[in-house]
């Protein structure tokens, strides 16, 4: 059979500043770069789902037609345009080539200028193009906004079940399996279940409690004849009723698949209290680093949660910095900080210099005002830079001119492009630091370093330092929420004015 290949990936904070425009997806800045027609094949080995899909679904000989496959670095709502140009490139060839099937690499957590449920848009307009006889399988992030029009519109839904994200590429290989029991059979029927609360993104971590046991329970449920059963957690912030958590499954026995999703969901309900997260204020999560950190043999890691650029943060907040140099932290590195002038200063002045100059800074922040402060300039770097560790393994990004600059005991980690979260240790090791040997290490990030640093790791500590990605999603301010959900664990209920 014919089955047309697309991927659209974007996770959408509407309470951020920089929308997403054409140039992200062509760039791809924290994915690979926008890939055409047979450049899309170049993905099979790398660890996103599209790669797991094509991989599985290849050994069927079916006649694989790759569209386009896009992905930008979270940030604010995807631009018109974008979406447009984007979303008319695969549903134009949906609508010429009269394939049998479509499978669609999906974020599910984007709002578009024009469309608040970006992928149910998308499905709709699929739909129309083809009828409701071509098979459309697609796979989502474990931080999926699921709508109710996305599952009434695809054959199939699949989402991730690790975060960090270590499993895209086996979700894939789950949306091919899926793929050809559908090809093979009957529609199934869908049952899904929106949760009454909103989940901070630190406590969706699946390598500790709650989350690592309601992804096993989900497993065991799923066993018990159902052709899939998925969790997404959801992405916390984006202001648009269907913003959320959400449970769905998949099978031909309606009344199995109705009591596997009401039972999944109220574990996690009657759970709720479990999903809360303890926040320290930066120099607490110093102190307590410094602490733990003595005589121990491996770094503690602290998640500048609130300036994560995998959320929609812009990677320059200094918070961090200040009450590292404030307790006078010794061995601390901090990565990475997105600053062009500053990496262009240090490249301008060679290694060995000193260098005064302001450093970061996020306009309208508290504290958010840039550092001043005398910087040695340690190492200089090109900035390319290979990923090693088990998220998006095998893939190269590139922080542009980057530079090692120390002040005190601190080591900054400096790029000049926008850099991805600190989600790999080779974003350290391109400066020339080795963070196995360092005592503190400040990665700005809230979960996904955990895939290669929970190795290293003396202990993991949350640090909710001034930032643009607002870590506990009750202190938003929320204006289009469905009523009656609660905007945090055991938090306050929204109600619509």
């Amino acid at each position: 059979m014919k089955i047309l290949l697309a991927g659209f990936q974007h996770e959408t904070n509407t309470f951020v500043a920089l929308h997403a425009a054409y140039e992200n997806f062509v760039n791809g800045e924290t994915f690979p770069a926008l890939k055409r027609g047979s450049e899309m094949f170049a993905l099979r080995d790398v660890n996103i789902p599209v790669g797991g899909f094509i991989k599985e679904i290849e050994r069927d000989g079916h006649q694989l037609v790759p569209v386009v496959w896009a992905g930008a670095g979270p940030s604010a709502e995807v631009q018109h345009d974008a979406f447009e140009r984007i979303v008319g490139e695969i549903v134009d060839a949906a609508r010429a080539e009269r394939a049998d099937a479509i499978y669609l690499d999906l974020h599910g957590a984007m709002v578009a200028e024009q469309a608040e449920d970006g992928e149910g848009e998308l499905l709709e307009r699929l739909r129309r193009a083809v009828g409701e006889d071509v098979a459309i399988v697609a796979s989502v992030d474990l931080h999926a906004n699921v709508t109710e029009r996305m599952l009434r519109l695809a054959d199939a839904i699949v989402g991730y079940r690790t975060y960090p994200h270590v499993d895209m590429a086996i979700a894939g290989q789950r949306a091919a399996k899926l793929m050809r029991e559908r090809l093979n059979g009957p529609r199934w029927h869908c049952a899904w279940r929106k949760l009454p609360f909103l989940i901070p993104l630190n406590s969706m971590c699946t390598l500790v409690e709650p989350a690592l046991g309601t992804y096993r329970r989900l497993e065991e449920i799923e066993r018990a004849g159902l052709a899939s059963l998925s969790l997404a957690l959801g992405f916390p912030a984006a202001d648009f009723p269907e913003c959320g958590p959400a449970v769905w499954g998949y099978g031909l026995d309606a009344r199995k698949v109705e009591d596997a999703v009401a039972t999944l969901a109220d574990e996690i309900v009657a759970s709720e209290a479990a999903w809360q997260v303890h926040f320290l204020l930066p120099e607490a999560a110093v102190e307590e680093a410094m602490h733990l950190s003595t005589g121990a043999s491996k770094p503690v890691v602290i998640a500048d949660t609130q300036d994560n650029p995998g959320a929609g943060g812009e990677s320059n907040t200094t918070g961090m910095l200040r009450a590292l140099i404030s307790k006078n932290a010794q061995d601390a590195a901090l990565g990475v900080v997105y600053d062009p002038e500053a990496a262009r200063r240090a490249h301008q002045s060679g290694v060995g210099a000193l260098i005064d100059i302001p450093l970061g800074g996020e306009a309208g922040l508290p504290n958010g005002e840039r550092f001043r402060g005398i910087f040695e300039v340690v190492t200089l770097s090109d900035g390319v830079c290979r990923f090693d560790g088990p998220m998006l393994n095998g893939m190269e990004v590139k922080l542009g001119p980057a530079a090692l600059l120390k002040i005190g005991g601190v080591s900054v980690v400096v790029s000049s492009e926008h850099p991805p979260q600190m989600m790999d240790r080779n974003l350290y090791r391109v400066v020339g630091l080795d963070p196995e040997k360092m005592k503190i290490l400040v990665n700005k990030s809230s979960v996904h370093f955990r895939a290669d640093f929970d190795p290293i790791a003396q202990a993991t500590l949350v640090a909710k330092a001034p930032g643009a990605v607002v870590a506990d999603p009750a202190d938003l301010p929320w204006r289009r929420l469905r009523s009656g959900l609660r905007v945090g664990p055991l938090g306050p209920f929204f109600e619509r004015e």
